[in-house]
């Protein structure tokens, strides 16, 4: 077979979480748990007479999204009107943008490949069709209908479909760390849809483009690709042609199957949307303020200031709630590490915070199925828990005993401690008479210790901190063993 290259762009379409509708003062309620076509009215329903309104704030969150992605900004954009006749597109045309979008030529950067934006543009959401199981009808739920949706399309620049899913991830995160939208795909909030062709490695001419649809999940979206590629490569070398089509992802059979042949621009006969006045976008960035800090910014901060390792830093840029209260815990540290504690390494320090919160919290709240956003613990009184764990106050065991009480309640770990005796005995003269106990009642390993079986001893240091209930200090339990069985 012979070797062919995968050229994919993408169109992905964001839902806005603006408070209301594009063209209208309807709630803006997509992705709740709702009655269908309980948020609608005259204008996002296609009435007769309704006329529509720009809403501002959509305006701002896409060149909000335009400026982070590196887009140029014009002097001038647009609405247009694009035609088309489905049952859940109530006026008969779709608000929609054309030759003079919000943005243009922009680009993302992911693991150091550069994937060009061709534009961002802003457009009115259709409604939903629902298909009752059984029956021979379909509903359409209008609460979607007029919902602002922004529009995202990449240059062919995506070469695998590993890379395809990462593109989407990060878009994912930049989107939520703007604040834009909460792009949850599983609600539909982000939609991606996936234009690939296959062309022979070494050629500069694309392939036959096919789109494909119904992508609901990044695991969608890379297995949808790698399904294609498959698909196309078996077709070209059969001698078949590929034609233009738009394909959908079914999800329970892991392929893609034919929908119908792709429409081009012409098909939908825009032209300028007459209820509507030009926008002078140039002039909305100037409102828009400051951009907060980005995934690729946090990334290389928290190297520099932290120095964590890379896994523990990915972990705390996606999880972005956690990654906060991480760095309200280190400012709750202060200069301690420093000043209080010299011999404890910051570094030592940042991973030991960092540990806990991406291990042993986020373990708690695995098993109890909370949300980050609601955790009880203060950053104040986790970082009082890792000083004290740092401290050697609480052994491994005891401090594990600690952080699931506070998740609990919410108690100061100090309190904790000394309310359920959990403090680690470090003083030889605490421990001096476990350690006694233990090689009386233990003497065949404590002989074959001193006839040179080295290993034996963490069996005995085991012994004594089961006897202590784990608040012993195991470095000072090993060196009274090796002291008295010398």
């Amino acid at each position: 077979m012979a070797k062919y290259e995968p050229v994919i762009g993408m169109e992905i379409h964001i839902e806005l979480n603006t408070k209301t509708k594009m063209f209208c003062g309807c709630e803006n309620g997509f992705g709740l748990e709702e009655k269908p076509n309980i948020h609608i009215c005259p204008v996002c329903t296609g009435q007769p007479g309704a006329l529509p309104v720009i809403n501002e704030e959509a305006v701002k969150k896409v060149i909000k999204t335009a400026l982070a992605l590196n887009c140029r900004i014009p002097e001038l954009s647009k609405f247009d009107r694009k035609n088309y006749f489905y049952p859940d597109l109530p006026k008969g045309y779709q608000i929609s943008q054309y030759d003079k979008p919000l943005s243009v030529q922009g680009f993302i950067e992911v693991d150091s490949c550069k994937i060009r934006i061709t534009r961002i543009h802003l457009e009115e959401d259709t409604g939903k069709l629902v298909h009752p199981a059984g029956a021979s009808h379909s509903l359409v739920d209008f609460n979607r209908a007029g919902v602002p949706l922004m529009e995202l399309v990449t240059e062919a620049d995506l070469r695998s479909a590993a890379e395809t899913k990462k593109f989407c991830q990060e878009l994912q995160l930049v989107l939520r760390y703007l604040g834009v939208s909460d792009a949850d795909m599983e609600k539909g909030q982000m939609r991606c849809e996936v234009n690939i062709s296959l062309r022979p490695e070494g050629s500069e001419k694309f392939g036959t483009k096919v789109e494909i649809k119904n992508l609901n999940s990044f695991r969608a979206v890379e297995r949808g690709i790698e399904f294609e590629i498959k698909r196309q490569a078996e077709a070209l070398e059969a001698g078949e042609k590929i034609i233009q089509e738009t394909r959908g992802w079914v999800d329970g059979k892991q392929k893609t199957v034919s929908q119908r042949t792709k429409e081009e621009a012409h098909d939908y006969r825009y032209f300028p949307e007459p209820d509507l006045p030009p926008l002078e976008p140039q002039k909305i960035m100037a409102e828009i303020g400051p951009l907060p800090e980005l995934p690729e910014g946090r990334r290389k901060r928290f190297a520099k200031e932290y120095n964590l390792p890379a896994p523990d830093i990915e972990v705390l840029v996606i999880k972005k709630e956690m990654g906060d209260f991480f760095e309200q815990a280190v400012s709750e540290l202060g200069d301690w590490a420093k000043v209080a504690e010299p011999k404890i390494e910051a570094e030592k320090l940042m991973k030991l915070m960092a540990n806990y919160l991406i291990t042993e919290l986020q373990k708690l709240l695995t098993q109890s199925g909370a949300e980050f956003k609601n955790l009880k613990i203060s950053p104040e009184n986790y970082a009082e828990f890792i000083k004290l764990t740092a401290q050697g106050v609480v052994s491994s065991s005891g401090a594990q005993s600690v952080l699931k009480e506070m998740f609990e309640t919410g108690a100061d770990p100090s309190h904790i401690i000394e309310e359920k005796g959990l403090a680690q005995m470090s003083e030889e003269s605490e421990l001096e008479n476990a350690v006694a106990e233990v090689i009386s009642q233990n003497p065949g390993p404590a002989q074959d210790f001193k006839n040179g079986k080295e290993k034996v001893l963490m069996f005995l240091v085991g012994k004594v901190m089961a006897q202590t209930k784990g608040r012993a200090n195991p470095q000072v339990v090993e060196e009274i063993l090796k002291k008295r069985l010398k």
